[in-house]
């Protein structure tokens, strides 16, 4: 467009456009009550080469692109340790090679009914099996859900799906350089020094956890610039390495993460690096927006919702039908399944390499490109309703669950009604475990709550009563020991009231109210414009962690003051 002409002039009004660009479609975003990744992604639509065509320093983007996903990958390893890799290991694995297995098959079947021939039938069913690991983080992580049982096991099969995609581009590669060159072997050559390459990398990791990260981070952290620069240069370091041995940014950052997990500094880091990892991952849904060009999109509507009904529907089943196997409930498994219903940016790669070597033509990336462009706006619902979503369809799933889901057995303990409470307390985290403190002191019989296994564990280890469940569920909240309790506890983290997400403390106590209790119910919240919703919905009493501690500090100061007086 020639009035957008000055933009072109520098990189940085190329920036400054797309951040100004952003933030009016990310506000009718929010006026609208839709999802912040749909707005970043059509803010690269938009600004791409199917309408303003404002972007032509791709590098600058793509740059910044990876940098989001390098912090975005270094902060999930944060919060994952070797025990719990350990633990869900078997079923990510299973589930990702799985998943990847069956959609690939029946995709390809399904491209062969609609007609496609078979090298592109069986491209575009490989490139359905690719889920998106940065959206699906993203969501979880505005959701509080990747420490959960279902957010951790979806971001180790999302793992393992990128392990996949790293193995058929460089077959794809390889495939490339050797007919250009004729040699023979190069894709195991290739495959083999990889897997060289990544046992050397996770080696050196499992050194550094055990004899440098904590001594190493206690030295740095004694400055806190010193420690973030630290953390995103760590980050990016092993990012570049991972890229370089060539198993991909997102392995190296997650290995970055993982390295420095066990030491006493990681939720500083967490906390200190939040706010950049999401302006960097603007960036990148810009950069994924950009790459959907519209253009390409020509008469295969049909087939494009064909093949997205199948990603959308079909994956989530088949994630479900594994999972209920192994022995995990039907909620876990749906929560989970809802992650792979999409297909990834490495879809569209995938493809465009395929056409570089002639393997495909331009309507195969157009008819992959509108699946991605489909897929990608509607799971993000999808996933930001899950609860409400699952909640609809529950009577219908009992079909993925075995008699025992026994898998989740592992994070609970059992309770009768001859061991009743006194309080049950929702969220093990500071705030939470302060408020178990006192009531524990005061010779209350506490049974603590939380979704988070690795928290599950350390309270079992100490001794005290403790389930795993989480607040969303109603049938969690339906087999609750509540006879004698006196007041059920909200300390859980919390999103301000009226964002697309679900609160988990409204669905708390509308599952109270439909069990009848009669006890009290003490909600937490930061922010006083929540008091009024949390009352109308049935809260009995509010607590204001900040205020009620300040208010508590002036009590105490003018107490001590009068006594030093006195003195």
């Amino acid at each position: 467009m020639p009035g957008l002409s000055f933009i072109h002039a520098s990189p940085f009004y190329e920036l400054t456009a797309l951040v100004v660009l952003a933030a009016i479609i990310g506000f009718l975003g929010v006026f609208l009550r839709q999802p912040m990744i749909v707005s970043f992604i059509a803010v690269g639509v938009i600004a791409g080469p199917s309408a303003l065509n404002i972007v032509l320093s791709h590098g600058h983007i793509e740059l910044l692109a990876e940098l989001g996903i390098a912090v975005l990958l270094f902060l999930v390893g944060l919060k994952l340790d070797l025990k719990l890799i350990r633990t869900l290991g078997p079923v990510a694995l299973a589930t990702g090679l799985g998943q990847v297995a069956f959609t690939s098959a029946i995709g390809y079947w399904i491209g062969i009914a609609l007609g496609l021939d078979t090298v592109t039938a069986l491209y575009v069913a490989v490139a359905l099996t690719f889920s998106s690991t940065i959206i699906i983080v993203k969501l979880l992580s505005d959701k509080r859900e990747v420490d959960s049982l279902h957010g951790r096991i979806a971001v180790g099969f999302l793992i393992v799906q990128d392990v996949v995609v790293v193995l058929a581009m460089m077959v794809l590669s390889a495939l490339g350089v050797g007919s250009q060159t004729g040699a023979e072997g190069s894709v195991l050559i290739r495959i083999g020094g990889v897997l060289v390459y990544g046992l050397i990398m996770l080696t050196f990791v499992l050194l550094f956890i055990r004899y440098l990260a904590t001594p190493l981070l206690s030295r740095v952290a004694r400055s806190q610039e010193l420690l973030i620069t630290f953390a995103i240069g760590w980050a990016t370091l092993l990012a570049a390495i991972g890229s370089q041995f060539g198993f991909s940014k997102e392995l190296g950052g997650l290995l970055a993460g993982i390295s420095l997990a066990s030491t006493p500094f990681r939720e500083a880091i967490v906390a200190r690096l939040a706010s950049l990892r999401d302006f960097l991952l603007l960036f990148f849904f810009i950069a994924l927006g950009l790459q959907l060009n519209l253009n390409l999109l020509g008469s295969q509507v049909f087939e494009a919702l064909v093949f997205s009904a199948f990603v959308l529907i079909g994956n989530p089943l088949i994630v479900m039908v594994i999972m209920g196997s192994m022995g995990y409930r039907k909620r876990t498994g749906f929560l989970a399944g809802l992650t792979v219903a999409q297909i990834s940016e490495f879809s569209l790669i995938f493809m465009t390499m395929g056409l570089s070597l002639g393997h495909v033509s331009t309507e195969s990336l157009g008819l992959v490109t509108l699946v991605g462009l489909i897929t990608i706006a509607t799971s993000v619902y999808m996933i930001t309703y899950s609860h409400i979503l699952y909640s609809k369809l529950e009577p219908l799933l009992g079909i993925f669950e075995r008699g025992t889901p026994y898998r989740e057995h592992v994070f609970e303990t059992q309770h009768t009604s001859d061991h009743p409470y006194d309080v049950i307390l929702f969220g093990l985290g500071r705030y939470g475990k302060a408020i178990a403190h006192y009531l524990q002191k005061d010779g209350s019989r506490l049974l603590a709550v939380d979704f988070n296994p690795d928290e599950v564990r350390r309270w079992q280890s100490q001794g005290h009563s403790v389930m795993y469940g989480d607040a969303s569920d109603p049938a969690f909240i339906s087999d609750l020991p509540l006879e004698g309790v006196k007041w059920v506890v909200s300390a859980m983290p919390q999103h301000d009231i009226g964002v697309t997400h679900e609160d988990p403390r409204l669905s708390l106590i509308e599952g109270l109210k439909q069990k009848h209790y009669e006890g009290g119910i003490a909600v937490s919240t930061q922010q006083l414009h929540d008091q009024r919703i949390l009352k109308e919905k049935g809260a009995t009493l509010i607590l204001l962690p900040f205020y009620d501690a300040a208010e508590q500090a002036v009590e105490r100061m003018k107490t001590a003051g009068s006594t030093s007086l006195m003195k």
